[in-house]
Order: C-alpha cells, then structure tokens, then sequence
C-alpha cells in the first residue's frame, strides 16, 4: 500500500511536499525499468550460443561433399562415423581377407579365380573340333590348290556365327555386373570407425591414416574444411540400434515402425560395406525380418493397406523378430572399432 501511495504523489503533487520527496519517489518507480534491458540481453546471448552453426549451412556443406555425418547407438555406446554413396565401380571394397573364411564376397571371388584356372582346359565338343580342324588340314595337304579353295569356302560356312552365337555373346555381356549406388562408411580392413566425440572424429580424419572412405572424389576437400561443429548428423542420420531389441521384445502393440524401418536401412548398409554375408542374408526378401520391415512399412502408409499390414504383423512372432535382431547388432557390434 507504501507503494501506491508514493506513487499517487509523484501524479499529483502538492505545494506543501518537498521536492526531493517526488524524485526519490521517481528514481524508484524507474530502478526495475532500468534493469530490464539488461536482462533481455542476456537472455538473446544465451540463444545466439545455443544456435551454434546455421542448418541451411551446415546441409549445403554436406551436400556440396555428398559425404554425411551418421550418428550410431549401439548397446556398448553411441558413436559418429561418416557415410558416402557412390557407384560400385567407384569403389573398391573393405579388406576382410582377415575373415575370409565368413566373407560371402570373398568366396565369390574365389569362385571366379577357379574358373579362370579352367578356362586352359577344354570340353569334349571343343577337343572334336580341334580334331576336325586338323583332319581338314591334312586333307588339304594331300589335295591339290583346287581342292583346297572348296574346303576353305566349307570351312568359311561352317565359321560363320549363328543366331545361337550371337544369344551365347548376349548372355556372356548380361552377365557383366552393371554399376550401381552403394554404401561406404568409414572403414579400415573390415572394421566400422565409431568416434564417441565429434572432436575424436574430426582429429581422425585430419591425422591421413589409413581408411576406406579416402577413396571418395571428395574426401580431400572435406579433410581440410570439417570441424567439429560440422559434426552434426541430421534426425534422419541418427540410429538407435541400441533400442530395437527391447521394443520388440514389447510385443506387438508396443512396436514402433519408425525406429525398427530406419535400423533395417542401416543394418542393410553397414552389412554391404562391411561385407557380412549373414546379416544381409537375414535381411533379404524372403525371410522373416524383412516380412516385419514390409508390414510395418505398411502400417506407417495408413490406409486399407495399413489395416492388412497390421493383420501382417500379428503373424510374426515377437521372440522370432527379437532374437534376430539381437544377432545382427550383435554381428554389427562385433566389426565396430571404438575410437576416442
């Protein structure tokens, strides 16, 4: 009430009161005004550090490098690593001669190197006809000029391709594997590099050891421009690995799509760049994994066809989908290298 009553005479003055009176009155009416400012500067400070770097830069830097940032949360922590695309003639794959017994890849390879090693040994068709080959010869020999001229117009005719030839020289080019886009992530010698700092990550990759990534057509540029504050993978770049075996083990009412469909994308990932064989496998159409990545696709669309996606899900077995999942992070976290 003090308060008020000063205030009443600051507004209507009489002759009889001292002047000091009103302006010890005012000088305290105007103190909390005073300090207002203060306080709203320091609240806008705040935020201006809290901001940090521009998105719109911090997108049109990556983009500009198509290398991302990727952030990965497995049960033993979470860490950073980088993640390209680029085409598979671009690449050349992880060294994993380490395991090359469990190598898909490898075995292929060997596969391809065996066939070489046959390709001195010759069919039974292929020995007849080197056999009439060196008939005619002899017939030739024994014959005169004219006789030669006819059996090499024969000879001529019997070269010639064939429509079968030519569907034979069309299966050999179908064969040629064609260029796609596929993953490459930080790796070395079959072993994702997880930094559990951006700073760990960004002194990596300045330091020029040894990696997978290298290369990239761009990996260059980004080594001389990243820093830390560039470490900062977008919503659709972080994945919780971490979390998938707990949510299925729920049941199905508790699954959540989002999180089990983003760490089937990168499940897929990794296991192309690391060239694990078995997780891919697990992860192929067919089996019961990507089953649960279709229906709950489904169900994240909505609709009717959401309706029968969830009639889907309710086929697949939670403890079936919980155990495999617990085997691919397993497999993943066994070729992860911690760094920092």
């Amino acid at each position: 009430m003090a308060r008020q009553s000063n205030r009443s005479k600051a507004k209507s003055p009489t002759p009889d009161e001292p002047v000091t009176e009103v302006e010890e009155t005012t000088a305290d009416d105007e103190a909390p005004a005073a300090d207002e400012p203060e306080i709203v500067e320091a609240v806008a400070t705040e935020d201006d550090d809290e901001a940090g770097v521009d998105p719109a830069e911090q997108r049109a830097f990556w983009e500009d490098l198509r290398i991302d940032p990727v952030e990965i949360a497995l049960p033993a922590g979470t860490g950073y690593t980088l993640r390209a695309y680029r085409l598979s003639t671009e690449l050349t794959p992880t060294d994993t001669s380490d395991r090359e017994e469990d190598d898909l890849f490898a075995a292929r390879a060997r596969a391809d190197e065996d066939e070489d090693d046959d390709a001195d040994l010759f069919t039974d068709e292929e020995l007849a006809e080197q056999a009439e080959a060196a008939g005619r010869e002899e017939r030739r020999k024994a014959r005169g000029d004219d006789e030669d001229d006819e059996d090499e117009a024969d000879h001529d005719e019997v070269e010639e391709p064939t429509a079968e030839d030519e569907h034979e020289e069309d299966e050999d080019e179908d064969d040629e594997p064609e260029a796609e886009e596929v993953p490459v992530f930080l790796t070395h010698r079959g072993k994702l590099l997880l930094f559990r700092s951006a700073e760990g990550l960004v002194s990596f990759v300045r330091s020029g050891a040894p990696h997978d990534l290298a290369q990239v057509d761009t990996w260059t540029r980004l080594a001389e421009r990243l820093e830390p504050a560039n470490v900062a993978p977008l919503d659709e770049d972080s994945y919780e690995l971490d979390l998938v075996v707990e949510n299925l083990r729920g049941g199905h009412d508790s699954w959540d799509p989002p999180l089990i469909i983003e760490a089937g994308e990168v499940a897929r990932d990794l296991a192309y760049a690391l060239r694990l064989p078995s997780v891919l496998d697990m992860l192929s159409p067919g089996n019961s994994l990507d089953d649960l990545d279709e229906a709950l696709r489904g169900v994240v669309d909505g609709g009717i066809g959401g309706f029968m996606a969830r009639r889907r899900l309710r086929k697949i077995g939670a403890q079936t989908a919980s155990l495999g999942w617990r085997t691919i992070i397993g497999k993943i976290s066994a070729a992860v290298d911690w760094r920092d």
